[in-house]
């Protein structure tokens, strides 16, 4: 055995005794659609992965769920390879429903809130009660939300919670396909919401914080199979790191609440 080869087999040895390495698979290329929300977190855990496991990793990002032609569920129904998903739970499961993604697959990852952002510079609205918020977005000129999961969600409930629906909804618009926080940033909205880890990455945006909890809405990002993955067992194992102490304070360190994963992809 050549020094290279000894190098290699001592290098897999110890990156056997991480949790997410118990069953290595054969180095591979592994698909993967990821949605926004895990997206800063996932591209700074790519390098430890690949390191570690020897896989590679290509990636494409769009909505966990909407009619964008860049959607997740609009990439799967096309026909475009997938291995892994990560994107929100519900979209996860409606893809699991449409067969598009594999039944018992799913893996909790992360909880995330909704935020806002104002453009840098600009005055910090008072979100720190109900009522406060509501004014702010009584007073806002302008307002923008994702066309995700937050979006629906603030578009279909939160409005209507606050009982601003009619007078807000003809200042307010979906952004498809580019971050909320890169439109405030070009001062195209005076009010930008997305998840906290989607917004917190954008330059040129002041975050002003988590929406109040009465009217807030928790995602939870999780990762799962995608129905025609090539590569199962290196998919399984990126799922695992993801769900791992060693992907944990990454996850933090994005805005997001790392989950301890209950079950294991497949």
């Amino acid at each position: 055995m050549d020094h290279l080869a000894q190098g290699r087999r001592a290098f897999l040895l110890g990156a056997a005794a991480l949790p997410f390495l118990a069953h290595r698979a054969a180095a591979a290329e592994i698909q993967v659609m990821t949605s926004g929300g895990l997206t800063a977190a996932y591209r700074a855990l790519i390098p430890q992965f690949e390191r570690a496991a020897g896989h590679k990793l290509q990636t494409v990002q769009g909505a966990s769920m909407g009619a964008a032609p860049d959607a997740i569920p609009r990439r799967l129904s096309r026909g475009e390879p997938a291995d892994v998903l990560l994107l929100a739970a519900d979209g996860l499961e409606a893809l699991i429903a449409s067969g598009l993604a594999q039944p018992g697959s799913r893996v909790d990852i992360a909880r995330s809130l909704i935020g806002m952002a104002v453009r840098k510079g600009e005055p910090r609205p008072d979100i720190g009660t109900v009522d406060a918020f509501r004014q702010a977005l009584l007073s806002a000129k302008s307002i923008a939300y994702s066309a995700s999961a937050s979006g629906v969600y603030i578009e279909n409930e939160m409005y209507r919670r606050l009982g601003i629906h009619d007078e807000v909804m003809p200042r307010s618009r979906r952004i498809y396909s580019e971050r909320v926080g890169t439109v405030v940033a070009r001062g195209e909205a005076e009010i930008g919401f997305q998840q906290v880890s989607e917004l917190l990455p954008i330059e040129g945006i002041d975050f002003i914080g988590t929406i109040p909890e009465a009217v807030q809405k928790p995602t939870i990002f999780c990762a799962g199979l995608a129905k025609g993955t090539r590569e199962p067992e290196a998919a399984r194992e990126l799922i695992r790191f993801l769900a791992s102490p060693e992907a944990a304070p990454v996850l933090a360190r994005t805005g997001l609440e790392p989950l301890t994963a209950k079950q294991t992809a497949g």
